[in-house]
């Protein structure tokens, strides 16, 4: 093909195709960020104006620094997702690496992987993924997919691919849709007391006790099932979280506030007490020794530390044995937060407890917060009228 050189504009070309059409390219020489001499060019154009305007648009780029978007200009989702899941999956947790891998195989490059990466927009977004997922999925699911979707483009962002995250601002369901999910997955007092009680009368000394520390404590499953008999300070009434484990294997806690020692009541301790002496007693009868690097949770059917089948299993045989309503493992979490909260705890005390920051617990118990605002408010007025006191309103 031979190409015309502009007569105003030196990296502007023309040429012919093979029907005889007019067409028009730039070809840009630039620096990267490294030093390095490179050519950016774009055939195709209608019109000198139309390759003009382009070109000045990747000057504009490259003078900004912004190299990496010129080089990447043409990169699909999808191909981006998989640069993106090769380059960083080693320092992944082996969770969230299985669970990014389905993510993006599943979902998000059959959905949008054939878009541009730098073209996608929000409302296309929304369009081709958030709505598609909603009419398959639960929008606690949608939301995860989303959130997912949004790790992999901040990761675009940070290696200067793109400008900014397009989809930070997008409701999955409106706040009173999320509060609803969040009220129905918790136990009222009453109803934890009876959950407990039938656990205590109706599973063995290892379920109990695990949904014991858990109700107790708030602590997550993953790090119940990673707690050691180091971890227990019997004398201190404490319990130390540092590592979490499930079927997949033991691994460091979800986040750096997830290190932590908290407080426990002389019920679980005189209960951890009890237990620990059944675990060596068990044990032994197995061939093991109980050691302080033991996990605490052991089956009573081999000796060895439990998995997290046993407890799912056992979890739902009581909620049918009790009637109560469908709430999980990690509704237990939710019921030891909202106790609290309603019992006027600080907020960061209680934050540190569940091993969050103040902003999380905001966010996810703003009802219960919002309920508590208003008997507080209602409980003064009441103190006040119990004193005898009388003020009325000053008419004008």
């Amino acid at each position: 093909m031979t190409i015309n050189k502009h007569v105003k504009e030196p990296e502007i070309y023309h040429y012919f195709t093979n029907k005889g059409e007019k067409l028009w390219m730039y070809r840009h020489k630039y620096y990267d960020n490294m030093g390095k001499r490179k050519e950016k060019k774009k055939s195709g154009f209608k019109s000198d104006k139309a390759a003009i305007q382009a070109l000045l648009e990747v000057k504009a780029q490259t003078l900004r620094g912004q190299t990496k978007q010129v080089e990447y200009e043409n990169i699909t989702v999808g191909q981006w997702l998989d640069i993106w899941y090769e380059t960083y999956k080693s320092s992944w947790k082996v969770t969230s690496r299985k669970q990014r891998e389905i993510a993006i195989r599943l979902q998000m490059k059959p959905l949008l992987g054939k878009y541009k990466l730098q073209k996608l927009d929000k409302t296309t977004y929304v369009r081709e993924y958030i709505n598609v997922l909603k009419s398959k999925y639960k929008p606690s699911t949608v939301q995860l997919l989303h959130r997912l979707f949004k790790i992999a483009i901040n990761a675009a962002v940070d290696d200067e691919i793109l400008q900014r995250n397009r989809f930070t601002k997008i409701n999955i369901y409106n706040k009173d849709e999320n509060q609803k999910n969040e009220k129905l997955n918790y136990f009222t007092p009453d109803q934890l007391v009876h959950f407990l009680s039938t656990a205590k009368n109706a599973e063995n000394i290892t379920n109990f006790t695990f949904i014991l520390t858990v109700a107790y404590t708030g602590i997550r499953k993953g790090e119940a099932m990673g707690l050691q008999w180091k971890n227990i300070n019997f004398k201190n009434k404490t319990i130390t979280i540092e590592r979490t484990r499930d079927n997949k294997g033991v691994r460091t806690p979800k986040t750096n506030n997830s290190y932590r020692t908290i407080l426990i009541d002389d019920l679980l301790i005189q209960q951890l007490k009890t237990y620990r002496k059944w675990c060596m007693e068990t044990m032994l009868s197995f061939g093991y020794q109980c050691f302080d690097d033991s996990f605490v949770f052991t089956s009573y059917q081999t000796g060895e530390p439990i998995t997290d089948n046993s407890v799912l299993y056992a979890f739902r045989r009581i909620l049918k044995k009790a009637n109560l309503p469908d709430v999980t493992i990690h509704g237990l979490r939710h019921t030891h937060a909202t106790i609290l909260l309603n019992s006027g705890q600080n907020v960061k005390v209680i934050a540190e407890r569940l091993g969050n920051t103040p902003k999380m617990i905001y966010e996810i118990y703003g009802h219960v917060l919002e309920e508590a605002e208003s008997q507080s408010v209602a409980l003064f007025n009441q103190t006040l009228e119990a004193s005898g006191a009388k003020i009325g309103a000053n008419n004008p």
